[in-house]
C-alpha cells in the first residue's frame, strides 16, 4: 500500500481522496465506524463561531476551504447522488461586547461583518427574542449536515479503490529504524505502507506521545428539536451557544465545551442548559420537544491550531490531527495541505505553523 490512513473522520476520508486522485493506493483504518465520531457530532458551521479570536494559521485553512466547499459538495453529490445540504444561511452573532474588534477583523480580512440593530435583527431573524437589540451578521457563512457529507464521501472513496478497514485499532507502528513502515492492529495484524498518515483525532496521543500534550479530547454535547421547516432561517450565536436550522425542520443547539477525558455521556445537565439557552434566543422552540441528544470528543488544541505535516524524526510519518472546534471547516485545506506535503507540491499555505514540534 502506499498511504495508510489511520482514523476515519473526515479528516482522514479527505486525506484519502486527494491522495488516491494524486494516483496513490490508499487504505483508511478505523477503530470503529468511518465518520462517526467528532465529525458526524458537529453542528456543520462552516466557520469558526467567532473567527476573529483565532491566530492567523487557523483562519488561512478556513478561508482556503470556504472558498472551495459549495464547489466540492456539488461534485461529491454528482459523484454519489448523497446531497450534504450545503446552505448560505449566515451567522448572527447576538453578544456583541467584541464589536470593534470583529468589524476590524472584517474589514482587514476581506469578510463581510455587518452591525444590526434591534430592526435590522428583526428582518435578518424574525425568530428572534425581541429582547435582543443589536448584533453582528455574517452574511457569508454556510452550513452542511455532516452525516451527510461523510455518507457521500465514503462513497465516493469506495469508488475511487480505496480500501477502508472498520473496527480495527491500531496499537502501535512499525518502525526499522527511524522509518515507519506500517502498523500493528490489535488482532496482531501488520498493515504495511510506504507512508503512514496519522489522523485519529483525539486519540492521536495514543499512538503518538509527543501529542498527548498538544491534542486531547473534549467533550461537546448537542440537541436537536424536532420544529418545522421555515420556523429559523438564520444561524444564531450567543455566549459561545448556537442554534442552526435545516430544511426538514430540525434545529440543532449546541454546544458544551467539558473537558472529561474519553466520556461521552450526555448529561442532563448539558441537556437543560442547551435548550435553555436555544429558547432564550428563538422562544418558539419551547413549544417543540428535544428529538436527539448526543455527544462527540473534539480533539482539542492549543489556540485551535492543527499538526499537519511529517513528523521531524519519525521518517514516512505524517500528521494531521488537532483542529479541535473547527474540523469541519478546516478539512479541505488540512486535508490538500498535508497531500502537498506528501507529494512534494507546492504548499497552499506556508506550512511552519502546523508543524509538529518535539
Amino acid at each position: 500500500m502506499d498511504c495508510l490512513v489511520v482514523g476515519g473522520g473526515l479528516i482522514g476520508l479527505l486525506c484519502a481522496r486527494e491522495l488516491a486522485r494524486e494516483g496513490a493506493r490508499v487504505q483508511v483504518v478505523d477503530k470503529g465506524i468511518v465518520g462517526r465520531e467528532a465529525s458526524w457530532a458537529g453542528g456543520g458551521i462552516l466557520s469558526p463561531l467567532y473567527p476573529w479570536r483565532y491566530p492567523a494559521p487557523v483562519n488561512a485553512l478556513v478561508r482556503w476551504s470556504q472558498q472551495r466547499y459549495a464547489a466540492f459538495l456539488r461534485q461529491l453529490e454528482e459523484e454519489t447522488g448523497v446531497d450534504p445540504q450545503w446552505e448560505r444561511s449566515g451567522l448572527l452573532i447576538l453578544d456583541t461586547n467584541e464589536r470593534e474588534r470583529a468589524l476590524t477583523w472584517g474589514s482587514e480580512n476581506g469578510v463581510s461583518v455587518q452591525r444590526l440593530d434591534a430592526g435590522a435583527l428583526r428582518r435578518c431573524e424574525p425568530a428572534l427574542d425581541p429582547c435582543w437589540l443589536e448584533g453582528l451578521w455574517l452574511p457569508e457563512v454556510a452550513q452542511l449536515r455532516n452525516p451527510r457529507l461523510l455518507k457521500a464521501l465514503k462513497s465516493s472513496l469506495i469508488r475511487d479503490e480505496v480500501e477502508i478497514t472498520e473496527q480495527t485499532q491500531v496499537i502501535r507502528f512499525i518502525k526499522e529504524g527511524d522509518r515507519v513502515t506500517g502498523v500493528v492492529t490489535a488482532s496482531e495484524q501488520e498493515l504495511l505502507a510506504d507512508r503512514v498518515i496519522l489522523a485519529a483525532g483525539a486519540w492521536s496521543g495514543g499512538l503518538l506521545p509527543c501529542l498527548k500534550h498538544r491534542v486531547g479530547p473534549v467533550q461537546g454535547q448537542m440537541i436537536a428539536f424536532k420544529a418545522v421547516g421555515g420556523l429559523l432561517t438564520r444561524i444564531v450565536l450567543n455566549q459561545g451557544c448556537y442554534v442552526i436550522p435545516r430544511r426538514d425542520g430540525l434545529v440543532l443547539a449546541g454546544s458544551t465545551l467539558e473537558y472529561r477525558g474519553f466520556d461521552k455521556k450526555t448529561t442532563e445537565e448539558g441537556r437543560k442548559r442547551l435548550q435553555l439557552e436555544a429558547q432564550r434566543m428563538v422562544p418558539a422552540l419551547a413549544e417543540y420537544s428535544v428529538e436527539y441528544h448526543w455527544a462527540g470528543l473534539r480533539p482539542g488544541s492549543p489556540e485551535g491550531i492543527p499538526i499537519i505535516g511529517e513528523h521531524p524524526e519519525l521518517q514516512n510519518l505524517f500528521v494531521n490531527v488537532g483542529h479541535f472546534r473547527n474540523g469541519v471547516v478546516t478539512a479541505l485545506a488540512s486535508a490538500r495541505l498535508l497531500t502537498d506535503l506528501i507529494t512534494g507540491q507546492r504548499p497552499i499555505v506556508i506550512p511552519d505553523p502546523y508543524a509538529i514540534l518535539e
